[in-house]
């Protein structure tokens, strides 16, 4: 059994997509016939034992996965084998515990995030379009920007009044779109709970939490620091990021790549937008960390690779591959086995003995090549 999660994009498509190719009985949980037809929830498993059950919004019905608990093992019993059930649903943190108590060792999640570069044309104007309406593929696919920034204002309307509600503790909604909006200006900033509880007249307390739930529903990261023994004086703090670029660029009002181009935000905005595709795609084995000192010496973008080698990346939009001082001064300290310049061209060069100029595209075949 696999549980497709935590955020979902175009998973019911997927969901339709197995199930034509298998003999499958599909059950979007939403719908109230659907979740009629698991008043008997034993009994319906069983007079269907013998093909694919697809379960869509598992999160409407969390109390049956101790029902399956008892399916799945009668099945072992039936030699039955595995892959009789696939899951969807956005997964809160306690579906995810619930989910690991009950079903210890019959289960496999499988993350769904949203299009990456690798998955659209590799061109610059198809790669621009994923930054600024994102990776939700109704978002990205929209005849125009305009109806682009519709379906991603709906997604977080929906998301704040709704599915927020099922997966955390009681939050205002107008608080926690306050707290998303300010988070989205402060992209790739460094995470300041008391200036953001000063901000909402809330108390710190109560800011973390709300930032741990939008966390935990993959609608932020934090970017946590580099600790390494250099002898100086290292950032505790993480850096926060948006995941979803056009989100971020919805919750800010940018509608247009003329108007991203103009904004304060553009250069960390595209420093989140390489982040995350890079991250999409690297295998489950990659940590990813930035690195700072108080002195001015900094990377973007470490990644601790499965084997405990560093590669250090810089995030570049423009189209120049040229890096600060301060990259050179943290390599200096960490002493990756590679460095990168990820930069808004297509080219692939040596900057120097030691730093190479790359895509987003091409940094990210390497990273999805990686056996580790």
């Amino acid at each position: 059994m696999a549980l497709i999660g935590p955020r979902q994009v175009g998973k019911t498509t997927l969901a339709l997509d197995i199930g034509r190719k298998r003999d499958a009985v599909y059950l979007d949980l939403e719908d109230r016939d659907d979740r009629n037809r698991l008043d008997e929830p034993a009994l319906f498993f069983d007079n269907v034992e013998d093909r694919l059950v697809i379960l869509d919004e598992i999160h409407r019905i969390p109390d049956l996965f101790q029902t399956l608990r008892g399916v799945i093992d009668r099945g072992r019993r039936k030699d039955k084998g595995k892959g009789r059930f696939l899951i969807l649903g956005s997964a809160s943190v306690d579906l995810l515990r619930q989910t690991g108590e009950t079903l210890a060792g019959r289960i496999a999640y499988i993350d769904l995030a949203p299009l990456s570069a690798l998955e659209i044309d590799d061109t610059r104007m198809a790669r621009e379009r994923l930054w600024l309406r994102g990776g939700f593929p109704d978002s990205y696919l929209a005849d125009n920007d305009r109806d682009s920034m519709n379906t991603r204002n709906d997604f977080i309307r929906t998301y704040l009044h709704r599915d927020v509600a099922m997966f955390g503790p009681r939050v205002p909604a107008t608080t926690l779109e306050r707290l998303w909006v300010m988070l989205a200006h402060h992209q790739g900033g460094l995470l300041n709970i008391s200036e953001l509880a000063r901000a909402l007249d809330s108390s710190a307390q109560s800011v973390t939490r709300y930032i741990d739930l939008l966390a935990d529903l993959l609608l932020l990261r934090r970017l946590l620091p580099f600790r390494t023994n250099v002898g100086k004086r290292l950032v505790k703090s993480p850096k926060v990021f948006v995941r979803d670029s056009g989100l971020a660029h919805a919750l800010l009002g940018i509608q247009s790549l003329e108007q991203l181009a103009g904004h304060p935000i553009v250069g960390r905005s595209w420093e989140g937008f390489v982040i995350e595709t890079l991250l999409a795609v690297a295998p489950a084995s990659v940590r990813p960390f930035f690195y700072r000192t108080s002195a001015g010496a900094e990377i973007d973008l470490v990644l601790e690779l499965g084997d405990g080698t560093l590669w250090a990346i810089e995030i570049k939009r423009s189209l120049s591959a040229r890096v600060k001082r301060g990259f050179h001064l943290a390599c200096a300290d960490i002493k990756p086995t590679r460095s990168f310049v990820v930069y808004a061209g297509d080219d692939c060069y040596p900057v120097s003995e030691t730093l190479e100029a790359v895509s987003i595209h091409a940094l990210a075949r390497e990273l999805r090549a990686l056996d580790y």
